[in-house]
Order: C-alpha cells, then structure tokens, then sequence
C-alpha cells in the first residue's frame, strides 16, 4: 500500500525540491516586479475553460441565490481569457501563477491541477517576449542553485546562447520535410500532401488522418526529441493552421506569431503575438467546437465576454503561458511532476 504523501518519510523526500521551487517563484516575483508587471489574480470558474480540442475540463454548476438560478461553469485550463480581458481593459503588464485543471491528464509530466505562469504585455511582439522569457529563465535557474535544467539525460544550460528555430526549419532540419510545400491554401492544408510526405521517411498514416493529426505524429516521433538539447530552443513560425490565439505574421501570411520553448525535449511554454480580431477570433472557435464535437462528441461554449473584450479594443500584445511545476521539474533534476508537488490530487 503506498504511504500518503503527507507523511514525514515521504515529504522529506521532496523538501529540496519544494525549497527550490519556493525560491524559484520568490525570483520571478522579483522579475516581474522589476519589469513593471502587475501581479493578478483572475477566477478558476469560467463560463468557457478554453477550446482547445484536445482538452477535457472539469465541469460543475453555480446555483446563484440572488435569482435562483443555476448555470453551467467550467474550472479553466489556462487564465488566458480572464487576462486578456484585463489588458482590454487597460492594464499594460499583467502576470499571474494560475493553478489550472485538465480533465484525463495523469503521467510524469502532466497532473489534472497544475500551476501555470502567465503573462502579457501590451505594445510588445512575440519577438519581445522571446527575449524575456530567455532572461526570466536565467534569473530563476540561478535562483534554483541548478548549474543546468535537466530531463531524462540531457542538460540545457539557460546561460548558454539559446537555439533559435522556425517550425519550418525543424521539420526540413530533423525530418527532411518541407513542411510549408503541403499547405498552399494556408487556412486549409493539404492532408494528402503531408501523408505522402510522411509515408516517404517511414512515419505511416492512418486512414482518416487530417493534416493537423499527422503534424503531431510527424513531430513527436521526429522532431520532439532534438529540441533543447544542450541549450533550450525556441521554436516559432507556426504554420497558420496551428495559429491558435495567434495573429497571422503580417510579412508571412502562411504563418502565424506563435513560439514554444523546449528543454530536453519537452515542451514548457507556448506564446503568441495575440489576435485581436473579434470576426477571427469567432471563426476559429467555431472552428474548434466542430473539431472537438467530431473528435470526441462534445463541446464548450464561447466565452462571448472575451470577444466582446476583443472588439471593444484588444491593444497589440503578446502573451506567453509557462508550465511552472514543469520547470521546477528541470531545475531539480526531478523525474515525475508530484515530486515539485506540495500536494498532488487524488
């Protein structure tokens, strides 16, 4: 029978870890302070939790006294929409530790609540942030007392110069794949032409595969495992068909202003130059309910709030989403999430 994590024995196994990670969250305080951010604080119960399709969220319902009401309400998987609202509503640097919830996500790198390190800043590109993501890495490693960020046998030294690579590159470079070649129509790639790409290095298709599915299959077979290995590596330029929340890139309409960052192999961060179009930002919902619903027969609703914050006047900005227990998994060289866990989620 395993021993509950709160016992004596158990806990003194984390306590270095947990000291790291305390000191860890005391630097990017001191960053974002230093910075001219403004720490906030938004509600995990949410009318919409997030489209992303692939994401299962827990569901629950809110009985208002007042008018008797009860009216479904979902915990968020990311604040993002609580914040953006802020930045619409006037507030220039914002950045908060959220502890988010994701329905089904159980393994060494994923919990079903987790803490999550946003931030947004207005009258800045995803080309800004890039920057300081790289120096709030440097600062809170060295507040770690890590000499590198570790996972599964490789180090990642965020001192070191940075590796700096386009999706594009990525799939030319680790697959010989010119990823760009199989979506001429760039809102409605070709599945076909990726297929028979992937079937010419050895990764097979399976029937009913849609562009979207064989990218992932194609990248964490091939590509995944080479990304910050030695250094971390950025990896931006995405294809507009994984733009997500992003804006397309005005010189390059066939991509969109998004980056994620990698240490080892994994990934711990995802950042967009954000869109600010109310008309597009609908169409991609719609977009990702029919996906979801054909997926997995369900879907969330619209948070219509957020986009009636996009057309009120969403300034040019960007945001970027960091997996914080992830990176203290990387500081302390820890092999499984609950280990940078004070408490897990039985």
């Amino acid at each position: 029978m395993t021993l509950p994590w709160w016992r004596p024995d158990r806990l003194a196994t984390r306590r270095a870890n947990l000291a790291a990670r305390a000191r860890m969250l005391g630097a990017v305080r001191d960053f974002f302070a230093a910075a001219g951010y403004l720490e906030v604080d938004t509600p995990a119960l949410q009318v919409s939790p997030g489209l992303e399709p692939h994401l299962t969220a827990f569901a629950t319902m809110l009985h208002d006294p007042e008018d008797g009401g009860a009216r479904p309400r979902y915990l968020h998987t990311s604040p993002e929409f609580a914040m953006k609202k802020l930045v619409a509503g006037g507030l220039p640097r914002i950045w908060q530790l959220a502890h988010v919830y994701r329905d089904g996500e159980r393994s060494a790198t994923h919990h079903p609540e987790f803490a999550m390190l946003e931030w947004y800043r207005a009258g800045a590109g995803y080309q800004d942030l890039m920057a300081e993501l790289e120096a709030l890495l440097r600062v809170v490693q060295g507040a770690s007392g890590s000499a590198a960020l570790r996972w599964r046998g490789h180090s990642a030294d965020a001192r070191e110069p940075w590796q700096h690579l386009t999706v594009a590159e990525a799939f030319q470079c680790h697959a010989g794949i010119d990823l760009l070649s199989t979506a001429p129509e760039p809102a409605r790639p070709d599945a076909a032409l990726l297929a028979a790409a992937a079937a010419g290095i050895g990764v097979a298709p399976h029937p009913g595969d849609d562009w979207e599915t064989l990218f992932f299959r194609i990248f964490l077979e091939r590509i995944e495992p080479h990304l910050g290995i030695a250094a971390p590596t950025i990896l931006y330029d995405y294809p507009l068909a994984l733009a997500a929340l992003a804006r397309p890139k005005p010189d390059d309409p066939r991509l969109a202003e998004r980056f994620e960052l990698y240490v080892g192999g994994l990934e711990i961060a995802n950042a967009f130059g954000e869109l600010t179009d109310p008309v597009e930002q609908r169409r991609r919902f719609i977009a990702d309910q029919a996906r979801k619903q054909a997926l997995y027969g369900e879907t969330y609703p619209i948070d219509e709030d957020f986009l009636a914050a996009l057309d009120h006047g969403l300034p040019e900005c960007a945001g970027i989403a960091l997996g914080f227990d992830r990176l203290v998994m990387l500081a302390t060289g820890a092999d499984h999430i609950e280990e940078v866990l004070w408490a897990p989620v039985r």
